[in-house]
């Protein structure tokens, strides 16, 4: 072990979470070849093999999965002292690196993290965007502390986190004044042919929304369908179809937007959930995320 070339462990460790040598190579900017001779050094170090071939792809063999375990430890503590030094020279500022998803309401988003940046401590909020994949990657890489979005991260997998939901919140249609008055007698059956901007199939709201529509037999004219919740709402405002977002944000979607409530979709609900990396000693800044969420939150290590 005291041969053990941490270089080469940190190759390991980012094939090991990209799940291919290409993806690494690309995230690392090497060449694969070099990806390669890097682990083979490190296999003959460690006297095991740390992958085995699955399809086209690699999966970690049962020493693999002893080796990633340590290295994720290890890295982990990279982090935390880089960060400390950080601290060190700038006033104790306390950082925290957020990643939004890109289909969850930024109005929301905004909200839940209001309670970081009114911490006594000096803290400074370093945010991207992004979609749930890639920012579950980046998470695992270490390359930021924290993904907000609208589902918890899947089960299994080489993936240790930690998903807290941080709220559960009633979802209603919003649209102009105009057209509010247009739709509102009969509602909801009056949404049958009514224009409607809706997030991606891939959102996790979405769903919920379509199985409302079929349970109450309407079918609207969508108009519209986004990924990116900020462009959703951007649409919205021009008053040219309806659009989902939380009820709690009636008052801000009214100000920002010039948008009013139609109604509530019974049954749907905006879920929003906060990812971290699962450690002994969580971010102090996550902890007052999570404990500050308006609604009873529940956390799950996955």
């Amino acid at each position: 072990m005291a041969n053990l070339n941490y270089k080469h462990l940190h190759y390991f460790w980012v094939v090991a979470h990209e799940g291919s040598m290409t993806r690494a190579a690309e995230r690392l900017g090497v060449a694969v070849q070099t990806i390669s001779g890097q682990l083979s050094l490190l296999e003959r170090s460690l006297g095991k093999a740390l992958f085995v071939s699955q399809g086209r792809g690699l999966a970690l063999s049962d020493a693999g999965r002893v080796a990633l375990g340590f290295a994720d430890q290890i890295f982990q503590l990279g982090e935390a002292l880089e960060d400390a030094v950080h601290s060190s020279g700038s006033g104790n500022v306390l950082r925290l690196r957020a990643g939004i998803s890109d289909g969850i309401p930024k109005l929301l988003a905004y909200q839940l993290l209001e309670a970081v940046l009114a911490m006594p401590e000096d803290v400074r909020l370093i945010c991207s965007e992004g979609s749930f994949e890639p920012l579950l990657a980046e998470l695992a890489l270490h390359h930021i502390d924290l993904v907000l979005t609208d589902r918890p991260a899947p089960a299994g997998g080489n993936l240790k986190v930690f998903s807290t939901q941080l709220g559960d919140y009633a979802a209603g249609l919003f649209g102009s004044a105009a057209l509010v008055e247009r739709y509102a007698a009969g509602y909801p059956q009056s949404l049958d042919d009514a224009p409607l901007f809706l997030p991606g199939r891939q959102n996790a709201l979405r769903g919920r929304i379509d199985r409302w529509l079929e349970g109450i037999g309407i079918r609207p004219r969508i108009v519209g369908e986004f990924q990116d919740s900020a462009l959703l709402t951007t649409f919205g405002r021009a008053g040219l179809g309806f659009f989902p977002a939380p009820l709690v944000l009636a008052g801000q979607v009214a100000s920002q937007l010039d948008a009013v409530p139609l109604g509530e979709m019974s049954g749907v609900s905006e879920q929003i959930y906060a990812i971290s990396n699962d450690r002994r000693i969580r971010h102090p800044a996550i902890e007052v995320l999570c404990a500050s969420a308006p609604q009873g939150a529940s956390g799950q290590g996955v």
